[in-house]
């Protein structure tokens, strides 16, 4: 017996008489508390100047530089806010390439030369660190005996403060460069990104609201994850060490039934999430959903929209939020995009829009009929840029954990496509038909558009197989991973967007050089993205086979696996894309990439060694000691000269079990040849290559005879926790 898994149960049944952690209580609504612990727009109104705060927030409006003399009297009114609050540290935090977010604290406790004790913290400070950080994946970028790093402040996503325990510690959001000034994050391509977007598509917009100055992408995401009890959990060496389950045989009940989805909170789930919820809105991030997901022990969230940058650093936070969350309550959160085979993975869906400082959400359709046309501009170009750039799109979420989950059946398969409902697929159907591009042709698609009941609302059904669908005022990327730094497919979102309006513009202009008028030049150019684009349009189901033979015949890429997908990231039409756009250097790129081919090998490299100590270790000594009972079973009937059908049953046991015993031993040792081979290549990108068609097949077929004989030991011997008991006990 393994007195880790039946502690572990043990332990779970006393947890349930009492132990569970109450939520915590807030007196009065969520608004008396929300964004308490942010220097927000409210808080700098309060302890700046008056000329400063109105010149701050002109400066972050307007993407400027805040002057070192302005973040003196910036950095020193944090520091009063922070220490009013009983914050004692600072912390430049940022998001380097691992995916998560990253910290170094100091206090604002010093000494002076003299030996006097003061309190600071000033414009320096706040503006610029250099936390070294050389440890950080960088793609070469810089070596480790060059490995100055620099962080500076990002003024446009507010400062917050972090309670942990007593501890209280002033975080201020901030880009991750080398000594030259290449990007070693995620947040400055986000931030470079967003910039040309707007650039883009304010002069796009001037064409039919010339007040327009601002633009601004915006993003809401939706966060699935799992839940497992921390002492089940700790009972799973691969869930500690890789965040799914490597072995473990499906529970005769899965999700089948549907009746986890969307059904009763259990208790303890209720009381973390009220406590998650809570910490998230003292820290400004408007979650507002929360409800059980389809997967068994799987969940939800999801905030209001916000502008993107500020999205990417509220999702980043929230998942460090939700691991120390998860402890106070005796859980622990998975974020792994597939920890349970067998049932659905774990999405983060972000929803895509782009607004405009006079109110207006550019991929919303409207009431009034004489601003369809700009909405069916946007739309279009929308469309035309996944067209354009599919396969760059399909890079930006591939990573080892979500190759197990794109094309299952509960994600959005490998191939892009775009969804948008039969009452707008109509509408660029009978543009393409023939509506003409002249000033009548213009009012009759605007009238067609004003005729549409309800097109703002639901103008689209839902397809939940598409992994880029139109869902009334936005677009759902469904591709994205529960794990993934969303600034990645937005950074690549918003790129490719501007880039498509840039061209759009000229077209458009060229026509009106020519004598169209304006109206007729934007829908010329429309119909002519309707028609090109129309291979990436699909409304079908994307899970089926047929689908793929289809999306074949389109010519529509299909990449399955991650060292394919991410070479779209350095092809010429990727580099393009980034260079010309000041996203990034090409040696920017390719140091990205390079990362990226990294993080592959390491993930699959942690996953294979934790598979083979598994299963040398845990697996087979137990399979042979529960061999070894029924060889002497048979023995014993045998000494008492029984009929051989006497033992019929327990001999076929004991050759099932030596089969896949001897079947294990095999392939992990060819595993491991393989793992070597992989290891001993020198370019990332070839060794990600191996891993990939070498190293994780056996660790797939590992894992099958592991499951078979989890079905042919004693549930008393088993030593790892099963999946109905991680899946179904709270």
């Amino acid at each position: 017996m393994s007195f880790s898994r039946f502690n572990a149960l043990s332990t779970i049944e006393e947890r349930s008489r009492g132990e569970t952690s109450p939520a915590p209580t807030k007196n009065g609504s969520i608004a008396s508390f929300y964004g308490c612990n942010v220097f927000n727009d409210e808080v700098m109104r309060e302890y700046l100047p008056k000329d400063i705060y109105n010149s701050l927030r002109k400066g972050i409006r307007a993407g400027q530089k805040i002057s070192r003399e302005y973040a003196d009297v910036v950095a020193s009114a944090m520091k009063r806010w922070a220490m009013d609050r009983g914050v004692t540290h600072y912390t430049h935090w940022f998001q380097p390439l691992t995916g998560r977010t990253a910290e170094k604290h100091d206090s604002f406790f010093t000494l002076t030369p003299s030996g006097e004790v003061i309190e600071e913290f000033n414009g320096d400070s706040l503006a610029q660190q250099e936390p070294d950080g050389s440890s950080f994946p960088g793609g070469g970028l810089r070596s480790t005996f060059e490995a100055r790093g620099y962080t500076a402040w990002d003024p446009s996503s507010p400062a917050f403060i972090i309670e942990i325990g007593e501890g209280k510690t002033l975080c201020i959001p901030t880009i991750f460069v080398t000594y030259s000034g290449e990007s070693l994050d995620y947040k400055l391509p986000l931030l470079k990104s967003q910039s040309f977007l707007e650039e883009a598509a304010i002069p796009v917009c001037q064409l039919f609201d010339p007040s327009v100055d601002k633009v601004t992408a915006t993003l809401g995401w939706e966060q699935e994850y799992f839940l497992v009890d921390e002492a089940l959990f700790n009972a799973r060496p691969d869930l500690i060490l890789t965040g799914r389950t490597l072995l473990g045989k499906n529970s005769p009940k899965g999700q089948q039934l549907d009746d986890h989805y969307f059904g009763s909170i259990p208790d303890r789930v209720y009381a973390f999430m009220i406590d998650m919820e809570t910490e998230c809105h003292k820290l400004g991030i408007p979650v507002r959903t929360r409800h059980n997901e389809v997967g068994p022990g799987q969940y939800e969230l999801a905030p209001m929209f916000e502008e993107v940058n500020v999205a990417v650093d509220h999702n980043q936070l929230l998942m460090d939020l939700m691991d120390r969350i998860a402890r106070r309550h005796a859980f622990r959160v998975l974020l792994h995009e597939k920890p349970f085979a067998g049932v659905n993975g774990s999405g983060k869906h972000n929803n895509w829009s782009m607004a405009t400082n006079t109110g207006v959400n550019l991929l919303s359709p409207g009431k009034t009929p004489g601003k369809n046309l700009r909405f069916l501009t946007f739309f279009m170009n929308t469309i035309q840029a996944v067209y354009r750039y599919a396969d760059v799109l399909r890079a930006s979420v591939a990573s080892a954990a979500n190759d197990h989950r794109l094309g299952a059946n509960e994600a959005p398969p490998a191939i892009v496509s775009v969804f948008i409902g039969d009452t707008l697929s109509k509408v660029l159907d009978d543009i393409e038909a023939g509506i003409d591009a002249t000033a009548q042709g213009v009012k009759d698609v605007l009238d067609l558009l004003a005729k549409i009941p309800n097109l703002e609302l639901d103008n689209t059904d839902r397809n939940r197989t598409s992994p880029f669908a139109f869902t009334g005022n936005k677009f759902e990327i469904r591709m994205v991973g529960s794990s993934t730094n969303c600034a990645g497919p937005m950074t690549v979102m918003n790129t490719m967007m501007g880039r498509q309006l840039v061209d759009f513009k000229k077209e458009v202009d060229k026509l009106t050089k020519k004598g169209k008028d304006k109206d007729s030049a934007i829908l010329a150019v429309i119909k002519g993205y309707i028609t090109e684009s129309k291979r990436i349009r699909f409304e079908g189901d994307g899970y089926s086979d047929s689908w793929k033979k289809e999306a074949a015949k389109r010519g529509l890429g299909n990449m399955p696996n991650t060292p394919d997908a991410l070479k779209a990231y350095i092809s010429k039409q990727g580099k393009d894309l980034f260079v010309k756009s000041g996203v990034f250097s090409e040696k920017e790129i390719e140091a990205h990439y390079e990362v990226m081919c990294e993080n592959y090998i390491l993930k699959l490299q942690i996953e294979s060694r934790t598979l083979g100590e598994l299963v040398i270790n845990h697996i087979l000594p137990v399979a042979i000691r529960y061999q070894t009972t029924l060889a002497d079973n048979i023995q014993q009937l045998m000494a008492i000269d029984l009929n051989k059908s006497a033992y019929a049953t327990q001999l076929d046991l004991v050759k099932k079990i030596s089969k896949n015993i001897n079947d294990i031993q095999k392939e992990v040792e060819k595993m491991t040849t393989a793992r070597k081979k992989a290891n001993a290549l020198e370019h990332a990108p070839d060794t990600a290559k191996a891993y990939c068609e070498k190293v994780r097949p056996f660790i797939e077929s590992i894992r099958l005879h592991c499951d078979r004989l989890e079905y042919l030991v004693d549930d008393q011997e088993w030593p790892l926790v099963k999946y109905r008991e991680m899946m179904f006990i709270r």
